[in-house]
């Protein structure tokens, strides 16, 4: 079996949930109704089914390469990536001004999820040119703009990333990367980065990395951080590719998942790749972003995108995971059903637990795809509105939601990860099933770009704590409406959602307050149960996007509009409230009323 994009839950979404009629009559996105979501997510998933989802059993076989400090993709990569360009999926959400299509957030979501269902190893690629474009965007002078934006839009070039150094992982306060001055404006840039994505292959004639480093006499700790682009191939005034850059690839990881992408090892200015550059000795050629030492703010705004972006990766390999599953359990005949509605062993789908794990895999991941499409819709209201108080609440809003999208999003792609190898059974454990790979593929999605705790720990302290909880209250106030929607429903579907929503969302609320009270006063108290905080009010809204799609089907299986589908809506919505949110008020408990067992225990006794 290869890959199906859920197109139907996909515009589902977009049209009822992130009302992407309202979306575009913002301003610079009159283009962008319905029907433009519509072609262009149909036109991605023929794309990603028949080029890229072939290609992603063959990563994991045959992985990424390296020797003499060159890498070699999967063979087909190259080809794949090529046809990726030339179609214009690289561009698709950025300004027109540089070659772009300028389409909403909204729209570009969904297509990432395609191409990250397709192939994950593959999409990691455009994923981190994506938030290079966005940096530069926002902190790159005239001049870099004029010089990398266009052939980045385009995916003639890629981008890539470099924060983490051996010593330094999420504490960047200990980069020693270093930067000196040149006398023509330029830097030159030494030290080694380490879990570069992409950092060297063979897809794309350039690579422009993002580094950041220490300039002499910079302050100490994060202050004192500036952001260099470093190319690979320096850029001759003609725009055309000059000399060799002094920066190389010294190896690449060996890794549990996501083997096709390459992870690298990149060495700057030990003269190995180019030790005399434009005549000056080793070093690698870097030009600053924006001001010295304000690197690390930029590098935010690369790591915000690539956050959500990760997020949607989650809700990716979930759903591949969960249509690998369905199909298995639709095939694999085993016992008689205990119901016995078959007097023979028929296939597991008759099973109630086998049931039970299709429909968590199922629930989560549409409940989580349902939170991101509303997130990206805020992302845009943000950036378009022409109501700057309007913008100022959607982008308090979208905020909020990041830390959701990346934590409570990836940390379900492992729970339906693992239901799918489950549901397979022993065959599951088997590499040739293939529904291994999706459980490896997941693991390092609640890791990289800020581990689940650190998504938690921006939470409790920007998100919540340093606002006494306000966005967290207004949220929760949106929610109530939903439930008063609820309520005036008399379907058992509908009462039910409401009676877990409505504990959840009281939930959500005692843990609000417990966090802004003891942020202050007691810390460790606070982020002891910050992951859970996290998970809890990730579950609280993916299951808020649910009931709003419960309501809606209700609405449009009562007109007849495509039954099946509505009813499928309905019962999913059901079950995420029956079993997934219910687990909100033993957050709750645990959170509020556990504390202090966590750090209880002395450290000499662990």
């Amino acid at each position: 079996m290869t890959y199906r994009a859920p197109l139907k839950d996909m515009l589902f979404d977009i049209r009822h949930l992130a009302r992407i009629d309202e979306i575009a009559r913002l301003p610079g996105f009159e283009e962008a109704g319905f029907d433009t979501a519509q072609a262009v997510l149909e036109e991605c998933a023929r794309f990603n089914q028949e080029v890229v989802a072939p290609l992603n059993r063959p990563g994991d076989l045959e992985p990424s390469s390296w020797k003499d400090g060159q890498v070699s993709t999967t063979p087909g990569f190259s080809q794949a990536y090529r046809q990726y360009t030339e179609g214009g999926w690289q561009g698709l959400q950025h300004p027109a001004d540089f070659g772009g299509q300028g389409l909403p957030k909204t729209v570009g979501a969904a297509c990432s999820e395609m191409l990250n269902s397709a192939n994950l190893s593959f999409a990691l690629c455009p994923l981190l040119t994506d938030g290079a474009i966005e940096a530069l965007l926002t902190a790159g002078s005239d001049d870099l703009k004029a010089i990398y934006l266009a052939k980045l839009v385009s995916g003639e070039w890629t981008g890539t990333m470099n924060l983490t150094e051996p010593q330094a992982g999420s504490d960047l306060a200990l980069v020693r990367s270093r930067a000196e001055p040149q006398p023509d404006g330029t830097y030159k840039v030494f030290g080694t980065k380490i879990f570069i994505t992409y950092g060297e292959h063979d897809m794309a004639e350039n690579i422009v990395h993002l580094v950041l480093a220490r300039v002499a006499g910079a302050p100490e700790g994060v202050k004192g951080i500036s952001l260099f682009v470093v190319p690979k191939f320096l850029v001759n005034p003609d725009g055309s590719l000059g000399a060799r850059n002094d920066v190389h690839c010294v190896s690449i990881e060996h890794k549990l998942g996501i083997k096709a992408s390459p992870t690298a090892v990149l060495q700057y200015g030990d003269g190995t790749a180019a030790s005399n550059v434009n005549g000056t000795g080793p070093g690698a050629v870097g030009y600053l972003v924006g001001q010295e030492n304000r690197g690390l703010e930029y590098m935010f705004i690369m790591m915000n995108a690539a956050r959500y972006a990760v997020g949607v990766q989650g809700i990716a390999i979930a759903e591949r995971a969960y249509q690998k599953a369905a199909e298995y359990a639709k095939e694999r005949v085993q016992s008689r059903p205990v119901d016995g509605s078959v007097n023979a062993s028929a296939p597991i789908v008759h099973h109630p637990d086998v049931r039970r794990m299709l429909m968590t895999m199922r629930a989560l991941t549409e409940g989580c795809r349902a939170m991101a499409s509303v997130a990206a819709a805020a992302y845009d209201a943000a950036h378009h509105h022409p109501d700057a108080q309007v913008r100022q609440q959607n982008q308090a809003f979208y905020e909020f939601m990041v830390p959701l999208v990346k934590g409570y999003s990836t940390e379900m792609s492992l729970e339906v990860t693992s239901l799918g190898v489950q549901v397979h059974g022993g065959m599951g454990f088997i590499e040739e099933t293939g529904a291994a790979q999706y459980y490896r593929d997941a693991r390092i999605l609640p890791i990289y770009e800020g581990t689940t705790a650190i998504q938690a720990n921006d939470l409790v302290g920007r998100k919540t704590a340093r606002d006494g909880g306000q966005v967290a209250k207004a949220i929760a106030g949106q929610i109530e409406q939903t439930e008063g929607e609820l309520a005036s429903r008399d379907s058992a579907a509908a009462q039910s959602v409401l009676r877990r929503l409505a504990a959840a969302r009281q939930a959500f609320l005692d843990v609000v307050d417990f966090i802004a009270r003891e942020t202050r006063g007691n810390p460790n108290a606070a982020f002891a149960g910050s992951v859970p905080y996290l998970l809890l009010a990730g579950n609280l809204v993916a299951g808020w996007q649910l009931a709003r799609s419960l309501l809606v089907a209700e609405e449009l299986a009562a007109r007849g509009e495509d039954t099946a589908f509505m009813q499928a809506k309905i019962a999913t919505a059901r079950f995420y409230a029956e079993h997934i949110l219910s687990r909100a008020p033993a957050a709750r408990d645990a959170i509020v009323d556990g504390a202090e067992s966590v750090t209880a225990m002395a450290l000499d006794a662990f």
